[in-house]
């Protein structure tokens, strides 16, 4: 059975219109050649939950063609409002179907690490139904190296921003909750509207501080203590 939470907002009329746009479009992509990389959660904070009045996190997917590597370069050519957000990725070897509980969503995990997520924030955020069918805004996402020995309580994070300005984030789970609990959210979520959370994809679990603006010339860094880092620059 799925969670109070995800069934709640499974059942909001903007977000079944929403998601049936969402998953019709990754179907689509999905049968033109494109692979499935994973899924993303977005606007999960409480601030965020309050001002869309949804009880938990949107979700939407990720495929391979948003994938970029290291070392990254991506050019904000076009763009309108891109914005950096880095957050945990979880990487799976096991399905998790809709349902499960806490111990089968830390049994289908098989490491953590650090992730940047670019999005594109135009028009701003206002409609949950737009949002979702829109894919919450995603551009693309730049995954790190990952750790099977890390767990979330030992996981630490700096970030050092557009010039050099330095952030330390304590607990990365602060500002979008337990990582195990999105996970299955994400199943959960998934598995009211046909979709199933599946062995090789990873869910990125929100942005661990807020939405970072970024410009042409900026550089951000993003240290996952104790797995890795990343650093993505930004050009015309």
């Amino acid at each position: 059975m799925s969670s109070p939470t995800s069934s709640s907002l499974a059942a909001d009329p903007r977000v079944r219109r929403g998601m049936r746009a969402q998953l019709a479009e990754r179907r689509r992509r999905l049968g033109a050649g494109e692979r499935s990389l994973g899924w993303k959660v977005g606007f999960g904070s409480a601030e965020a939950m309050k001002r869309l009045r949804i009880p938990a996190a949107l979700v939407g997917f990720l495929t391979d063609r948003a994938r970029i590597g290291a070392p990254a370069t991506v050019s904000l050519s076009g763009w309108a409002a891109p914005v950096l957000e880095p957050e945990v990725a979880v990487h799976l070897d096991a399905d998790l179907p809709g349902g499960g509980d806490v111990d089968a969503a830390r049994r289908a995990i098989a490491a953590l690490g650090p992730a940047f997520e670019l999005a594109d924030v135009d028009p701003p955020p206002r409609e949950v139904e737009e949002i979702l069918a829109g894919n919450i805004f995603q551009r693309n996402v730049l995954v790190g190296p990952a750790d099977s020995g890390a767990s979330a309580r030992s996981l630490r994070a700096r970030i050092t921003g557009p010039g050099g300005a330095e952030r330390a984030v304590d607990d990365p789970q602060a500002l979008n909750g337990d990582l195990i609990d999105t996970v299955r959210h994400v199943a959960d979520l998934l598995g009211e509207f046909g979709e199933t959370l599946s062995a090789g994809e990873i869910v990125i679990c929100g942005s661990i501080v807020p939405p970072i603006p970024v410009a042409p010339s900026d550089a951000v860094s993003y240290a996952l203590d104790p797995v890795g880092g990343l650093t993505i620059r930004f050009g015309v």
